[in-house]
């Protein structure tokens, strides 16, 4: 099955079903919905399934009545966003991820450290999971999702490896954090050194206070730590230092419930300077709004989004 917001067809006749059931739809539009549908049998068939979507979408279908009766901007794409973001493909599969299963886990805005088997330590950032897969000759955590920060305890004869994504972190000393983001995966060195492995580059030998990142096309080339970045987080602090909007909205995201979407690529890439509490994650996109040119709107509790202002 394709994704949703791959799916060209099938978001063609979420538009059109949105289109027909406002009640500023006209007879024009929906004469056009006819001629539509009749173009191709795949039209009807998506249709069908945008209905379907519909009468499941419990969650945002009340708020779209209600900003239909109103009046407010942007009904149609606001819902499509909401429709895509929560009950997209993959989404209907989520209670299969592994992270449902983990060993270690947070909620939204907890941090939490974990002792292991062999006395290392794990500290776990919000919404964050890993699974621990220790046998005879290795000891390795899997990070599912978020981030965490580990000191590892010696033990020559066993590897220390922590696995994010595509790459495999092994620690050569002692403290290290990796971050888990959408698929990019950064790895800070704050004592010793680790070497990083990816499956379409040789190990990376990452030393004190250097980190890299890789994603699904390699590694980037190594960069100096910005320690009080690394740390902040374990101090309930996000730290962002012209960091691009859309990425800042994805860190945010990990502190509060529900989705962040970013309606308008144009400002994706502005960059944020700023200091944010975790435990305060709405008053951040407060923040946001009223010093850069977007605007929040706040959809339902569970679905936020961020417009060009």
């Amino acid at each position: 099955m394709q994704e949703v917001d791959t799916d060209p067809v099938f978001r063609q006749a979420l538009e059109w079903f949105l289109l027909v059931r406002d009640e500023k739809a006209s007879d024009e539009d929906r004469a056009a919905l006819e001629t539509w549908l009749l173009a191709d049998p795949a039209h009807g068939l998506a249709y069908a399934r945008a209905r379907r979507l519909w009468d499941r979408f419990d969650l945002v279908k009340p708020e779209y009545e209600r900003l239909s009766r109103s009046g407010r901007i942007g009904r149609r794409s606001l819902l499509l966003g909401g429709l895509v973001a929560l009950v997209g493909a993959p989404s209907l599969y989520v209670v299969a991820r592994p992270e449902f299963s983990a060993d270690y886990s947070t909620g939204i805005a907890e941090r939490r450290t974990f002792t292991l088997p062999d006395g290392s330590t794990a500290e776990l950032g919000s919404h964050s999971a890993a699974s621990l897969q220790f046998t005879e000759g290795e000891r390795r955590l899997v990070l599912h999702r978020g981030q965490g920060f580990f000191r590892v305890a010696a033990e020559a004869r066993r590897p220390f490896l922590v696995e994010a994504a595509a790459g495999t972190t092994r620690a050569l000393g002692t403290q290290f954090d990796v971050k888990l983001s959408d698929a990019e995966v950064t790895v800070a060195v704050l004592e010793h050194s680790v070497a990083v492995e990816t499956p379409t580059a040789a190990p990376v030998v990452v030393r004190e206070g250097w980190q890299i990142s890789y994603g699904e096309d390699g590694p980037r080339p190594p960069a100096r730590v910005d320690a009080t970045g690394v740390k902040a987080w374990r101090q309930d602090r996000i730290v962002f230092e012209d960091v691009p909007l859309r990425r800042v909205l994805v860190e945010l995201q990990r502190y509060r419930h529900g989705r962040i979407m970013l309606m308008d690529n144009g400002i994706g890439a502005t960059p944020v300077t700023a200091i944010f509490e975790t435990a305060h994650a709405e008053k951040a996109l407060q923040t946001i709004a009223e010093t850069l040119p977007v605007r929040i709107v706040n959809a339902t509790a569970y679905l936020t989004f961020v417009y060009a202002r």
